[in-house]
């Protein structure tokens, strides 16, 4: 049977010492919809995803959601690795989007890593540094870009083959740091010209090209 690491084609270039630090953990599942961390927590692993997705989002005093980024495999959330090396609390919230695989490093492994192994370190810092960016477009995209372009973009990235966007105008206003208000109306707006059919719990998209002009405008 194989170990996980052998899965874990983003740690191929890990050493034999990172190896050995590694090989007697074990992935653990978590069930979406799960609540990983919330704000004031203190950190207690670094976790490496094997499988499925964690939404990290930030909470307004209005009570507004904003999803900050998305950890996929071969990703790391910025706030559990500041968390795990500075000892900062969270300041968000992550969810599990989806079942989950997952390794959890103790924080005493996880600094013998950065202190012992050139690979790990280099997989933190260069997904740390992808992580950054992301969080850089989403501030650039909430202060410059226009609601009906970011909601564009959203619908055209969620759709699956046959154009279904299955999120709710709530899901799709925390995607885009706006109201759930807000998105109705242009989603409406949108309908009236024949670009989307707005249902329950989904969007269906009816003329991609035209969103994808919107999504692209200045």
């Amino acid at each position: 049977m194989s170990h996980w690491l052998d899965e874990a084609g983003f740690l191929a270039a890990l050493d034999a010492d990172g190896r050995r630090e590694l090989q007697g953990l074990r992935p653990v599942h978590v069930p979406a919809r799960t609540t990983l961390f919330r704000p004031g927590d203190a950190a207690q692993s670094f976790v490496v995803l094997l499988s499925g997705r964690i939404g990290v989002y930030l909470t307004g005093r209005n009570g507004r959601e904003l999803l900050l980024y998305a950890v996929t495999p071969g990703e790391t959330c910025v706030q559990t690795t500041l968390g795990v090396l500075g000892g900062a609390p969270y300041t968000g919230e992550a969810i599990a989007e989806t079942d989950l695989v997952a390794v959890m490093v103790p924080p005493a492994v996880f600094e013998r890593l950065m202190a012992g192994s050139a690979p790990f370190r280099q997989f933190v810092f260069h997904a740390f540094a992808a992580r950054l960016g992301d969080l850089m477009f989403v501030l650039e995209q909430v202060a410059f870009v226009r609601v009906e372009q970011r909601l564009a973009r959203a619908l055209i990235e969620r759709a699956d083959a046959a154009g279904e966007v299955l999120a709710t105008h709530q899901d799709l206003a925390v995607a885009i740091g706006t109201a759930r208000e807000v998105v109705s109306r242009r989603l409406e707006a949108m309908a009236s010209k024949g670009w989307i059919a707005s249902e329950r719990g989904s969007v269906r998209l009816l003329d991609r090209a035209a969103l994808a002009k919107m999504a692209l405008q200045d």
